[in-house]
């Protein structure tokens, strides 16, 4: 694949992942903290500009075969007026998808994403970490 440009954030990307719950227990004050997961490099995405007319400007195609018969889109990224925070949008099939919102550094070499749900008395932060492997 022979491009003219290369934007900054594509790249093929490390993937880790964390899920922490905070709450309070029934009739309590204290709030306690529970690492729910965590999943360390458990996939490899290329991460693609989308040069169509889709409404999106980056896709994330899941490079584990092993996994996904082919090589599926699974994410879509969109960047915001300032260039630092990028909306993802992750395809979880059923139609679902969930939204994260990423902070990057300059060259994009670190993004991390992060979503809050609230539940009752709980919140689960779900935090999707992407280390740039190589950029070609």
């Amino acid at each position: 694949m022979k491009k003219d440009k290369v934007y900054e954030i594509e790249g093929i990307y490390s993937v880790s992942a964390d899920v922490v719950k905070k709450g309070k227990r029934f009739l309590s004050s204290i709030e306690k903290e529970k690492v729910m997961d965590h999943k360390e490099n458990y996939a490899k995405v290329a991460i693609i500009r989308d040069a169509g007319a889709t409404g999106r400007e980056y896709i994330e195609i899941s490079l584990n075969k092993e996994n996904i018969p082919t090589y599926s889109i699974v994410g879509e990224f969109n960047s915001t007026e300032g260039g630092s925070l990028l909306l993802y949008k992750h395809m979880e099939g059923n139609g679902k998808s969930s939204s994260y919102t990423f902070t990057t550094d300059t060259n994009f070499d670190i993004m991390e994403g992060v979503r809050i749900e609230n539940e009752g008395n709980t919140t689960a932060t779900y935090k999707l970490t992407y280390i740039k492997l190589s950029s070609q």
